[in-house]
């Protein structure tokens, strides 16, 4: 009795796994201006096709956001590069999808009164006097 054996094949993969992947989409990603200015936020949605020599192709936006983060988000996929797999001579293409997220970096506001207190006289003519408010913005890049 013959019996037939399952072929698992072998899938590319991201040297360094899930974790490397996601690392390089967060240390890569430039955010548009325009997306800046208009503090768009959001997930691009992506797929592409990735083949046995761990070539990504046929990059498709499924769902974008606009102002520039459906280019940028096909540029990061463009420049991801899979590891090659070896099929017993099956050559393998695959579809995947991607989940790019576009998030601003928060701003911080700082807001403080400065109230003149009892200064020492001096020669210098003296500052008028009354309350100031001073904004700080801080941001994390």
């Amino acid at each position: 009795m013959k019996t037939n054996k399952k072929v698992f094949l072998k899938l590319p993969e991201y040297p360094g796994g899930k974790e490397e992947l996601n690392k390089y989409l967060r240390e890569n990603l430039q955010y548009p201006e325009l997306a800046r200015i208009n503090r768009e936020e959001g997930i691009v949605y992506v797929k592409a096709e990735i083949d046995d020599d761990g070539v990504v192709s046929k990059i498709l936006i499924e769902k974008g956001l606009g102002f520039g983060c459906n280019e940028e988000a096909i540029r990061l996929i463009s420049g991801i590069r899979f590891g090659n797999v070896k099929n017993r001579g099956k050559r393998v293409k695959i579809t995947r999808k991607f989940r790019i997220e576009f998030k601003l970096p928060e701003v911080f506001s700082v807001k403080y009164n400065f109230l003149p207190g009892n200064e020492e006289k001096s020669s210098k003519p003296a500052a008028p006097s009354g309350n100031y408010t001073y904004t700080v913005t801080i941001n994390r890049d």
